[in-house]
């Protein structure tokens, strides 16, 4: 559904996304992974030659169908289910960058399956992730992804192929003559607000809408961060707060799909940093069991929040990476369960080591679960001056 200039577009644009997000400099000899479903191959193949072109190695790997994932969870017993192949570790601990180019064929698949199949499965490839972001934290290693249109994805969001493939091109402006530019203008302009929020001395945020109370606080040495070129598109701003401060109420009222599952109505009350009650209107089993993964699954991992004059994205996507940047009158927040991001760590993040991260607050996790609210919400910074200044309202900030 893209035309060859868009895919190409779209290619120079992932390399942008893996360039800022990175510390470090690329340079030759680099090892760049792209991982890919099977619809993306065009895209993949254009990416293999621009990474070679630039004197980069890249590793190719080709992801699971959602029939062999499905035959994974089902026929797996508890060895296989959380087998390391030999040499993944070793390719982790030598990559600089990643890319991963989502074309999914169904978002249900994995309905049938124990949720606590899964979430073993996630926790026995959490040392892999682990390594990555400490070399991410020592700036030796970049990653993005995208999100390309499938059958699937555009049924769940009640589009057509057609108009959903649009709704992709518009976000990603790859139908303009330089989308590289345009990004690197929405960079600027994001860059001057997280100076703004991060010129604040905030002891806790207080989020208010028609079904949200919550209260957040940002713990020490954090800062707000965001349109890095992780994700393409991204017009998000988050920090990961310190998770023991979280006290309320949160909802989500967009539907979600996650790990092949379908959740719909979230809501979590907090207490002294914990989801102590969940609730969803569909799929509160599912949700009940991702929360139960591990000590931290139950935990706040990061808060975002999105300016509707950024983002282009005006309809749900059924697709996570285009609902947590969803546009549209209000913007939108989301609130992460699970893992925090130690790039919003205003010191050196390579210098955190657990025992830090611990004391600062940062949640640890195997899970990470984007829950998005596109409500018209408050977002109040109660100051330690002990003034109050509302950073955010009609789906804008007022910087």
């Amino acid at each position: 559904m893209l035309t060859d200039r868009q895919l190409d577009n779209y290619a120079e644009v992932l390399l942008w996304g893996i360039k800022t997000a990175r510390d470090g400099h690329y340079k030759k000899n680099d090892i760049i992974l792209v991982r890919y479903d099977l619809a993306a191959l065009k895209l993949a193949e254009i990416l293999q030659k621009k990474i070679l072109d630039q004197g980069m190695h890249p590793v190719l790997r080709l992801s699971a169908t959602s029939t062999m994932e499905l035959a994974f969870y089902k026929t797996a017993n508890p060895a296989q289910l959380v087998f390391q192949a030999p040499g993944d570790r070793e390719l982790c601990e030598h990559l600089n960058g990643s890319m991963y180019l989502h074309a999914p064929e169904s978002l249900t698949h994995l309905s049938v399956v124990d949720p606590r199949k899964i979430g073993r499965a996630a926790v026995a490839r959490k040392p892999l992730r682990d390594i990555l972001s400490r070399r991410e934290e020592k700036g030796l290693f970049g990653w993005t992804l995208c999100s390309l249109p499938t059958p699937a994805q555009a049924r769940h969001a009640g589009r057509s192929l057609k108009e959903y493939a649009r709704e992709i091109i518009k976000a990603c402006y790859l139908d303009t003559a330089n989308p590289v530019r345009a990004w690197d203008a929405i960079l600027k302009k994001a860059a001057a607000i997280k100076k703004w929020l991060n010129s604040m001395q905030v002891t806790a945020y207080h989020i208010e809408s028609d079904r949200i109370d919550i209260m957040l606080t940002p713990g020490q040495q954090r800062r707000w961060v965001g349109v890095s070129g992780h994700n393409i598109p991204s017009f998000e701003l988050f920090l990961s707060p310190d998770w023991r401060g979280t006290e309320g109420v949160y909802y989500a009222n967009q539907p979600s799909f996650h790990n092949g599952n379908y959740v719909e109505g979230v809501r979590l009350e907090f207490k002294k940093g914990s989801a102590v009650r969940m609730q969803a209107k569909k799929g509160v089993n599912f949700v009940k069991k991702q929360l139960s993964m591990d000590r931290g699954a139950n935990k706040v991992g990061e808060f975002s929040l999105t300016d509707t004059r950024f983002s282009k994205i005006d309809r749900f996507m059924a697709n996570t990476l285009y609902d947590e940047n969803y546009g549209g009158r209000y913007g939108n927040c989301h609130l992460a369960v699970g893992a925090s991001y130690t790039d919003t760590y205003a010191g050196n993040p390579a210098r955190l080591t657990r025992e830090i991260k611990a004391q600062l607050g940062f949640n640890d996790s195997a899970l990470h679960w984007d829950l998005i609210n596109t409500e018209d919400k408050r977002v109040t910074a109660h100051l330690k001056s002990g003034r109050k200044q509302v950073i955010y309202e009609k789906g804008k900030f007022t910087y």
